[in-house]
């Protein structure tokens, strides 16, 4: 059973009651994140996240630690470019003590100075440790290229000069500018009861200030940019790879098949990539693709790792199974295949609260509304061979734009593998 409650000042409440779980999983969701920034605040998301963790009035750092180890389950938070949320799983008997510390962390974190500073350099050590990860990096080093000076761009962490010049007021702020109620939702899933639930949480927003004089700016579209394909040298042992073009909108009705169209082309162990590259081939050990979707854009996106020797042959076996896509039907029994695995993923997922909940608060805030995972497993059924090649003909008939990291140099990768 799934209910929704709209809190006076915007709020939104939304639970999915499952009788026979012992747990409850909760996340306060905001609908902001890093492409919420300018290149003067690029961090501060980020940031922000940390410090809600940092102090209360009520409660230090240390203090905060405690009572969530006390709690047991799990408790964590993330940014991403339009999100942020914090997150905790524990026993159905402990959800009171959650709410109240999760209210308290949220709309009563001090950001002391003394707090910035030290917070300030846990989060350069992320950015160190990024640096070390050559996949991470590249990553970043891809998205900022595909989305060009637009904010999607943006990485998640910052700007390092940014994030070195940010203190309390700055961050106070931020928050105070973004976090509209409006753009929060408070979502739980497990053993709970909905309007026990809403009363817990009313108590601690009936008197917030948080938000009141919010303006966040509205999200600009991204615009298509010219492909683009850079070589970053770095002295690597593997020559990392990331090769992509835009998708969908998260909204799209076309969605499914671009998730179909991924599990073919690299998303499990049996797709074509992964079959080619690895298994055929033994050119890596990892290879991968994966379909990132945001509020009014996307892109589809390749990832490996490989002997830097092999680099051509790599893109020109990736080249030739993308072209495949816009040019050929799908068998049936591969296209049967991957509606399998994606539903049995969908269905395997309704036994984790998390992952219930993480679904509560994003259909929220695509389709304000429940949607089932029968309703999602339908929507997959009905697509058929014509669908994806016609995503593959809309999608993958631009050329793909690349970015690689290791001990190369740009005139050893001949790119226009990928334009034939």
């Amino acid at each position: 059973m799934h209910n929704k409650t709209v809190l006076d000042n915007g709020v939104r409440i939304v639970t999915e009651k499952v009788a026979h779980c012992r747990t409850a999983a909760v996340g306060i969701w905001v609908d902001v994140g890093s492409r919420d920034e300018h290149n003067l605040n690029n961090g501060c998301a980020h940031f922000v996240e940390h410090m809600f963790f940092k102090g209360t009035a009520k409660r230090s750092a240390q203090q905060i630690a405690q009572e969530l180890d006390i709690l047991g389950g799990t408790a964590n938070a993330y940014t991403s470019r339009e999100n942020t949320c914090f997150y905790a799983t524990v026993l159905d008997s402990h959800l009171p003590q959650l709410v109240e510390l999760f209210g308290d962390l949220f709309l009563h974190s001090l950001f002391s100075e003394d707090e910035v500073e030290r917070e300030r350099q846990v989060i350069l050590q992320e950015f160190a440790m990024v640096e070390d990860t050559p996949d991470e990096q590249l990553h970043d080093l891809f998205v900022a290229d595909l989305w060009g000076g637009h904010p999607l761009g943006f990485p998640v962490l910052g700007i390092r000069e940014v994030v070195a010049a940010m203190d309390s007021a700055k961050l106070h702020h931020y928050v105070q500018q973004v976090y509209a109620p409006g753009k929060i939702v408070i979502a739980a899933a497990g053993n709970i009861d909905h309007d026990r639930f809403v009363d817990l949480w009313q108590q601690f927003f009936a008197k917030t200030t948080l938000g009141a004089e919010a303006s966040p700016p509205p999200r600009q579209q991204p615009t298509a940019q010219p492909v683009c394909r850079k070589v970053y040298t770095k002295p690597l042992e593997q020559l990392h790879l990331v090769l992509g073009t835009y998708g969908l909108p998260l909204t799209s009705p076309d969605r499914y098949g671009l998730y179909l169209l991924n599990v073919l082309l690299g998303g499990n162990m049996s797709s074509r990539l992964f079959q080619e590259i690895r298994e055929k081939r033994g050119l890596a050990y990892s290879i991968n693709s994966d379909v990132s979707g945001y509020s009014d854009s996307g892109y589809l996106s390749v990832s490996m790792g490989i002997e830097p020797g092999s680099a051509n042959q790599v893109l020109e076996l990736v080249g030739r199974e993308v072209r495949r896509f816009g040019e050929e039907l799908v068998a049936d029994e591969e296209l049967v295949n991957a509606k399998e695995y994606v539903r049995a993923g969908l269905y395997l997922s309704a036994d984790n609260m998390d992952a219930r909940m993480t679904r509560l608060a994003r259909n929220e805030f695509c389709f304000g509304r429940f949607v089932s995972l029968d309703e999602v497993a339908q929507a997959f059924a009905q697509i058929t061979g014509d669908d994806v090649r016609a995503l593959g003909k809309q999608l993958l008939s631009r050329p793909l734009a690349g970015a690689a990291i290791g001990s190369l140099d740009d005139d050893q990768i001949d790119w226009r593998f990928l334009d034939q």
